[in-house]
């Protein structure tokens, strides 16, 4: 998959192609659906003779984070695994323009001709029927449509699609981890949510990982409401099974916010600071509770544990 990263890197005689515009933060089912409807039409003009490719036209930053930074939210995926998870929709190359102030201020026509039209060539392009674009986000897909007459592409808008009654967004994902409800989320992202980062310092991280506790280093992107949930921890490669508390750890007397893992099936495992992890949340056990006592807490861990592995247990067997 080519990446691009501005109009300017695009080569000369890129096109034709087929194309989405979006943010996909998430690329969640919704997203995934339109993406298949691409890389279908650019495959069957193909057979009709022509090279066809398929594009993904995405932001960087998220236009809330330039536009409106204090009121933005956390995103659910951060560039760098968005383009990872296009890559797995067979797309054919990702465009993430810089959204800056000249491209905020662009008009609508302007974004059609210069983007779509001349740098692309697109003969085809699937949008979702609340797509907005240009300044102000003034034009919806009835303009975007009366261009395509005039600049002689199609345009085909896909509904919203539906989980369990549920209207797949990734605002509406973003609520849901927000309440702590990964089940729900994952419903609507086709895969459990999850974290890419690195360890935290300190606590046993060295050459080698001794001890069954692992911290996430420092994460700007979204995490699930604060508590305690049943996760999968991968350490380069590897795969664990976990318990994972996100928040203050408030029976230790001072907040001390931290995305602690404690692995139960633990073997010692090359571990350091720039170790790649992978946190993936699979059902919530229970919010975060202020325990009496540490002996309390500790009871409850046990607990804790015990849910957890019977979900794998379960998991297993189904």
């Amino acid at each position: 998959m080519s990446v691009f990263h501005s109009l300017q890197e695009i080569p000369a005689g890129f096109g034709p192609s087929v194309a989405a515009i979006g943010n996909f933060d998430g690329l969640h089912v919704g997203h995934r659906e339109i993406l298949s409807a691409v890389t279908a039409e650019a495959r069957a003009l193909e057979t009709q003779g022509q090279s066809v490719r398929s594009v993904a036209i995405t932001f960087d930053p998220h236009p809330e984070q330039f536009l409106r930074p204090a009121n933005a939210p956390r995103l659910l995926t951060p560039m760098d695994e968005r383009i990872r998870l296009l890559e797995e929709t067979g797309i054919d190359a990702v465009l993430a323009l810089p959204f800056d102030t000249a491209l905020a201020s662009l008009p609508a026509k302007d974004f059609v001709h210069s983007i779509l039209v001349e740098a692309l060539s697109v003969r085809g392009l699937h949008e979702g029927d609340n797509f907005r674009f240009g300044h102000r986000a003034r034009a919806g897909v009835a303009q975007l449509q009366k261009f395509g007459v005039d600049f002689g592409f199609a345009v085909h808008v896909h509904d919203p699609v539906h989980v369990h009654g549920m209207e797949v967004s990734s605002s509406a994902i973003r609520a849901l981890l927000a309440a702590g409800d990964v089940r729900r989320a994952r419903w609507m992202l086709g895969r459990p949510f999850e974290v890419r980062s690195t360890p935290a310092r300190g606590r046993g991280i060295g050459t080698r990982l001794l001890v069954p506790t692992v911290n996430l280093a420092p994460y700007e992107g979204l995490l699930p409401a604060f508590g305690v949930y049943v996760t999968r921890l991968t350490i380069d490669g590897r795969c664990f099974q976990a318990v994972t508390n996100v928040g203050n750890r408030p029976t230790f007397g001072e907040a001390s916010f931290a995305v602690e893992s404690y692995i139960l099936d633990f073997e010692p495992v090359d571990l350091d600071e720039q170790t790649p992890l992978k946190l993936e949340f699979l059902l919530r056990l229970r919010g975060e509770v202020e325990w009496p006592s540490p002996e309390a807490l500790k009871a409850q861990i046990f607990k804790d544990v015990a849910r957890a592995q019977r979900y794998f247990r379960l998991a297993k067997q189904s």
